[in-house]
This record gives structure tokens, C-alpha cells and sequence, in this order.
């Protein structure tokens, strides 16, 4: 089975109150797990612009998702 790798975006998280951070996920059989890639900007838009360099697709939050989530990108 492959692994899915997904982006999540955070608004100031407990770890980072001040900035924005994505945190990559690696999905497969197991479920979803953090590794230690994330990129940390004050700025939402600096981050979406390295999603998209990645050639992403934005995903927007569900209502049942975390408050601090913003969107993820696969």
C-alpha cells in the first residue's frame, strides 16, 4: 500500500502561538502520523505559497476539525 503525504496548515498553535506551521502526515494502513518536517511563518500566505511550489491541492477544514486548523494539502 502506498503512503499518502499530507500538509496541515495551523493558526498559532499551542507549540507556536505566534506563527502559522504546516506539519507533514504520512497516511497508510497504520493511520495518519506527524514526522518531523514542518515550516513555520508568521505569514498564512508564504506558507500557501510553498504548498503550492509543491504542486498541492488545498483541502479546506471541516467543521469538525481542530479550531487551529486552517486547510490541508495533498
Amino acid at each position: 500500500m502506498s503512503t499518502l503525504r499530507m500538509w496541515t496548515v495551523y493558526k498559532h498553535p499551542s507549540d507556536y502561538p505566534n506563527d502559522y506551521v504546516a506539519r507533514l502526515f504520512e497516511v497508510d494502513a497504520d493511520g495518519p502520523r506527524a514526522t518531523a518536517s514542518i515550516v513555520i511563518s508568521p505569514s498564512l500566505e508564504f506558507l500557501r505559497e510553498q504548498m503550492m511550489d509543491m504542486r498541492l491541492v488545498c483541502l479546506t477544514r471541516d467543521e469538525g476539525d481542530d479550531p487551529v486548523i486552517v486547510e490541508t494539502w495533498l
